[in-house]
């Protein structure tokens, strides 16, 4: 990757950073939210397309009372991770207030 479009990937972060953080979180800790919901994001991609497999994987084995299911529902995700909770990333940027929007985001982090 040459440096101008290193440069336009990270004007391009910074831009939505200062877009969507701003009054929300202090400019100077920009850099303490934006790695980390990068890597979420990132691994909210690659679970995408076995979610509901997972979630449906997840409600046999609650069914049948199986305590230990981490291993069975990373398997059917095809990762060596997974997410169990019923959220997408995504599906958390429609809540209007902000105590559902912690609640239901501790939930999707909870879920790893």
């Amino acid at each position: 990757m040459d440096n101008q479009i290193h440069n336009q990937i990270v004007s391009f972060i910074w831009g939505i950073a200062d877009d969507c953080l701003r009054d929300v979180v202090e400019r100077v800790k920009f850099r303490d939210v934006i790695l980390p919901m990068t890597v979420i994001r990132r691994l909210d991609v690659l679970l995408e397309d076995s979610k509901q497999t997972v979630l449906d994987m997840k409600k046999k084995l609650d069914e049948a009372k199986i305590d230990n299911q981490w291993g069975a529902l990373c398997n059917v995700a095809g990762q060596a991770f997974c997410n169990a909770s019923p959220f997408r990333l995504r599906d958390l940027t429609s809540r209007a207030k902000k105590q559902a929007l912690q609640a239901d985001f501790e939930a999707y982090l909870d879920g790893f």
